[in-house]
């Protein structure tokens, strides 16, 4: 290895508007008080399961007809890839996925990926140590970008004291935009990426929410330093990413049969690769997000996603999930004072923006409006595979919190 320096959903006609009393879902264990945006049909099926089925339905997901579409997706990477050093490339992160991912692209397809690495040097040492031995072994180049250790810490302390729940921003916009920038650089045509609506499930409407506004409008108002080494993507970033280059944003797991287990099995079985106990606890500041800051201030546990995966593929029992979800999640020994000392807050200040009113997306500039206007344009991309449909469904329509 060298290197190199929500979901808009379909409801049914017979859905309705879940009542103030606490109500799950008969099938997975998403329910009206912790999930937004959820309605639950005559059967008492909420909507996202009902839009895994309609995923599955489009993506024939995990069958032989999946597999075969995805076959002519690896044939036209590689015709327009030809005579080029990379054909496409991907992010790493050193979890199950991508590091999965990085095995199937070379070893299956025969891929020639160039991986794509965002250091905000916050990196779990374990996900570290798991991206060399993966890209070594599989003689995949590497570039990295690492932000600047005080421009990093200075963009978390600033959305902390932005009291909202999207903490990780940083990963949401600057990996995109490093992938995209990095495709345009060396003329490749298509981006990997490594996510399972099957294993991990999806992330309800206004759970999260990112753009490259909302993050230089939150460092604005909180921050003390300018976004100088971090790869923001501005509005006209995106749109040339997606006509200009028409970077093509590929997820080979919602065509392929994929199991996180048997894939963290063959994964420390070829490459020594080591499993760290739990989804987004690469980087202390994903496991800050999911693990102390949802759980704790916002009474969200994103472990429903993945748990409702698990119930909907037969994996848990539902009312072991339930079990699981009355208990808290598990924090990383030393976790929040190292979070405390990286984002430089004594302990009655961490205290005190812990405290303070809980706020949203909602409450800061973003490109949502702009989005929404251009909906037409977008469904456009959509229709040419230039934009994912998640995108157009979580972005491009009107979202009312109530």
């Amino acid at each position: 290895m060298s290197s190199i320096s929500s979901q808009g959903l379909h409801i049914d006609s017979k859905s309705c508007r879940t009542p103030d009393a606490k109500i799950t879902c008969t099938r997975c264990v998403y329910d009206n008080v912790n999930i937004p945006k959820i309605t639950f049909d005559s059967e008492g099926v909420c909507n996202y399961c009902r839009q895994i089925d309609e995923m599955k339905l489009k993506y024939k997901t995990g069958t032989p007809e999946g597999e075969k579409q995805f076959d002519e997706i690896v044939k036209k990477i590689k015709k327009d890839g030809k005579g080029k050093p990379y054909d496409c490339v991907m992010g790493v992160s050193g979890g199950t996925d991508s590091s999965y991912m990085a095995y199937l692209a070379v070893r299956k397809y025969g891929l020639r990926p160039l991986a794509v690495h965002l250091d905000n040097t916050f990196n779990n040492d374990i996900a570290t140590q798991n991206i060399y031995k993966v890209l070594s072994a599989l003689d995949i180049d590497l570039v990295t970008h690492v932000v600047a250790k005080k421009e990093a810490e200075d963009i978390y302390r600033s959305f902390f004291k932005a009291s909202v729940v999207d903490f990780d921003v940083f990963a949401d916009i600057g990996v995109p935009q490093l992938l995209y920038s990095t495709a345009a650089k060396y003329g490749v045509k298509y981006q990997l990426e490594g996510h399972s609506y099957i294993a991990e499930g999806i992330s309800p409407l206004g759970t999260m929410y990112a753009d490259g506004k909302y993050m230089k409008s939150v460092q604005k108002i909180f921050g003390s330093l300018p976004l100088d080494t971090f790869p923001n993507m501005s509005f006209l970033d995106f749109i040339k990413w997606i006509t200009v280059y028409r970077i093509e944003k590929i997820r080979p797991l919602w065509f392929v049969q994929y199991s996180k287990e048997e894939a963290r099995e063959l994964l420390a079985r070829e490459f020594g690769w080591i499993y760290y106990d739990g989804h987004h606890l690469e980087n202390r500041t994903g496991a800050f997000q999911h693990s102390v800051l949802g759980p704790q201030k916002f009474s969200l546990d994103s472990r429903a996603n993945s748990l409702s995966a698990s119930v909907r593929s037969g994996k848990i029992d539902r009312a072991d999930a339930l079990s699981e979800l009355d208990s808290p999640p598990i924090v990383e020994d030393g976790l929040v004072e190292y979070m405390k000392k990286r984002m430089q807050l004594s302990d009655s200040e961490y205290e005190e923006i812990m405290n303070l009113p809980r706020k949203t997306w909602q409450d800061y500039p973003t490109y949502k409006k702009r989005f929404e206007k251009f909906r037409p344009f977008f469904y456009i991309l959509l229709k040419s595979n230039l934009i994912p449909e998640s995108f157009y469904l979580k972005y491009c329509f009107p979202y009312n919190a109530n």
